[in-house]
């Protein structure tokens, strides 16, 4: 049977939060734990990171570790999961060259992913060519691990579907030689996409609306009271709306039944509490601290795995160095595929030497 590998990661430009948690790390771990793979590579895209913030080196290096205690907090487990520094593979490099020849420079300028994040940085005028190329050395990322699973949120489709291109246009260009992946979205919509406490559309490190895994239970708190519900239920008394209410749609992403019995027992799920809030006769206040403790039910444990890491920094610095040794003897093999496939393996056996042979005899 064919081996099943999972690639995924984050850029390491602040630290990790709780949009990360429910679109993708939650996921990973539950992956992770589930013995379905046969490896799992989980990346600091570093080298990514630095396509936008190439003349602020240090904001991508004060954050590898942070991103890594992050990992091991949520409960990514080394034993199971390479985690690895993207930069420190540098057969990632090389493999983006080669992909450059295969995509033109209008199907960049299609993808909606690179258009999104385009305009959000302000790059319409002078967009960093490292940037703009960033789902070639996406696709280079998730070939060379030959992944079959990439788990990403629904924002990252388009880069996904772009790897597939390549993959397919290699393969048929070179033979087959790349694995084609499949995306594997969250199972909960709300996850897919988990809006800002203000009710943006996204959660955003750069628009600072985001609830961090390692914050404190205060500050949790006191973000979880700030959120943005539904501005035309001025009364308790007030039909509310669901519709773009942050409070509800994290619920719909953290609680279950249980939460309910535990601190909302009046209700038995979601759905009684969206009903009393749509007829009217609930305040947004109690909505909100039952959210607060959904969520630090969820977060406790992470924090505290994440003290306990904090104490061990050498072990996790091991973590990481023996994770990137590991992912780049895997791109390696990869890479030398894709060169014997693109004939250029000139001096990694006999056969150049023997073809020009007979060529000047």
């Amino acid at each position: 049977m064919a081996e099943k590998v999972i690639l995924t990661g984050d850029r390491p430009t602040g630290r990790l939060h709780v949009g990360h948690y429910a679109g993708s790390l939650k996921r990973r771990v539950e992956l992770q734990n589930s013995g379905e793979y046969d490896k799992i590579f989980i990346m600091i895209a570093d080298a990514q990171a630095l396509t936008d913030n190439a003349d602020n080196p240090a904001k991508v290096r004060d954050n590898i570790m942070e991103v890594a205690l992050d990992y091991l907090s949520v409960g990514l487990d080394p034993a199971k999961s390479d985690m690895f520094v993207q930069s420190y593979v540098t057969e990632l490099t090389e493999l983006s060259f080669y992909y450059m020849n295969l995509v033109t420079v209008s199907r960049l300028q299609r993808n909606p992913t690179v258009k999104a994040e385009i305009q959000l940085r302000n790059f319409e005028t002078s967009i960093p060519v490292g940037f703009f190329t960033y789902p070639i050395s996406q696709a280079a990322d998730i070939t060379a691990f030959a992944a079959t699973t990439v788990p990403v949120g629904e924002d990252q489709m388009p880069m996904i579907e772009q790897t597939k291109e390549i993959v397919h246009k290699f393969n048929a260009v070179y033979g087959e030689t790349l694995t084609d992946p499949q995306i594997l979205l969250p199972e909960n919509k709300a996850c897919m996409r988990l809006p800002g406490i203000d009710g943006k559309a996204k959660m955003s490190k750069s628009l600072g609306n985001c609830i961090y895994l390692s914050e404190t239970e205060e500050d949790v708190r006191k973000k979880v009271m700030s959120m943005f519900t539904d501005p035309g239920h001025l009364r308790i008394e007030d039909p509310g709306s669901l519709e773009g209410n942050t409070v509800f749609i994290y619920l719909d992403a953290f609680c279950n039944d249980a939460h309910f019995a535990e601190y909302l027992p009046e209700y038995a799920n979601l759905d009684e509490l969206k009903a009393h809030y749509q007829r009217g006769g609930l305040g947004d206040v109690k909505v909100k601290k039952f959210l607060n403790n959904v969520l630090q039910e969820e977060l406790s444990p992470i924090r505290a795995r994440r003290k306990e890491y904090e104490g061990r920094i050498g072990d996790v610095y091991e973590i990481l160095e023996q994770g990137s040794k590991a992912a780049k003897e895997r791109a390696a093999q990869t890479l030398a595929k894709v060169k014997h496939a693109m004939k250029i393996d000139y001096f990694d056996t006999q056969e150049f030497l023997e073809e020009q042979k007979k060529k000047y005899r």
